[in-house]
């Protein structure tokens, strides 16, 4: 019989502690890895025509997660049907809070069904929607330069109610900004005001890098200073603004246009976001083309497909 020393059986446990160590912050490594998707706002246009050969050409691009943003009267199951068919899973779904609000039950149910993770309230709304509808250029112009801190108090109540219903479920309801949210309300902004009035428990961030840059904001310094309220990015390349017209910006291939998304990225991966989604919404070429680009930007990143 062989003995093993003391020496030995010690060293060699260190060594097999040591290893199990790596292995473990490997796989935290790994796992902190914001993998790539794709809002399906992207392809807008092409969905109603053929739902399910639109999800074929997205998953041609490369891409194996996407985010919904309707889904043209087909049933959950019709909806899980095709996905599963194009080799796609669907992570995560937009809703505006209006219509999360005529059918919270429903919309939860649904989303449930489709097996999504994330729920998201993509604009907010008003206490008194009428309060907007003869605002000139209708209601999401005067959402854009008219909402109060007030205003966003109120969003954060609904979201930490409606989160509280989403969490039941077993998914996570969140927020995705645009560029109101960092217009001052009284020494605030937005933003600032829902990340303090919302339960981090019940409500998390989806960040659309694009707009938060065009509002004025820094993504790098809102990940860092909130670093556990974020776990989703919306990725979005933006071409330069219009002397003419600075409020609009055009969106455009990414690494076409004029976000940095180096430093992004690696504060995303820092804070640990789950999902880093492109959306395109405007195009110069066919769409399958522009997608093809936009993937191969990402993945170019080191960011993994699923």
């Amino acid at each position: 019989m062989s003995w093993i020393s003391r020496r030995n059986f010690v060293t060699g446990g260190s060594m097999a502690a040591a290893f199990a160590l790596l292995q473990s912050k490997r796989a935290h490594a790994a796992a902190s890895e914001p993998a790539i998707g794709l809002q399906l706002y992207s392809v807008r246009s092409l969905l109603p025509k053929d739902f399910g050969g639109t999800l074929q050409q997205v998953a041609a691009a490369g891409f194996r997660n996407v985010e919904a943003a309707g889904f043209y009267d087909h049933s959950a199951a019709e909806v899980k049907q095709m996905m599963s068919a194009a080799g796609l899973k669907c992570v995560s779904a937009h809703y505006s809070l209006g219509a999360l609000l005529k059918a919270e039950d429903d919309t939860i149910a649904y989303a449930k069904a489709l097996g999504l993770e994330y729920v998201i309230c993509s604009s907010p709304s008003v206490a008194d929607p009428s309060r907007f509808e003869h605002a000139p250029g209708g209601a999401w112009q005067a959402m854009l330069h008219s909402m109060t801190a007030d205003d966003w108090k109120w969003n954060a109540q609904q979201f930490n109610r409606i989160g509280k219903k989403v969490k039941a479920e077993g998914m996570k309801f969140g927020y995705h900004n645009h560029t109101m949210e960092f217009r001052d309300v009284g020494g605030t902004f937005g933003l600032e005001v829902l990340l303090k009035e919302t339960d981090p428990s019940l409500v998390t961030f989806e960040m659309d890098c694009a707009w938060v840059v065009a509002g004025g904001a820094n993504p790098v310094d809102l990940l860092s200073k909130y670093p556990t309220r974020f776990r989703l990015l919306h990725v979005k390349d933006l071409k330069p603004a219009d002397p003419q017209a600075p409020e609009k910006r055009t969106s455009t291939e990414l690494g076409h246009g004029v976000i940095d998304y180096k430093p992004i990225f690696a504060e995303a991966r820092k804070v640990g976001i789950a999902y880093a989604i492109v959306e395109q919404e405007d195009f110069d070429m066919p769409i399958p083309d522009a997608l093809k680009i936009d993937f191969d930007f990402m993945k170019a990143a080191g960011l993994p497909t699923s």
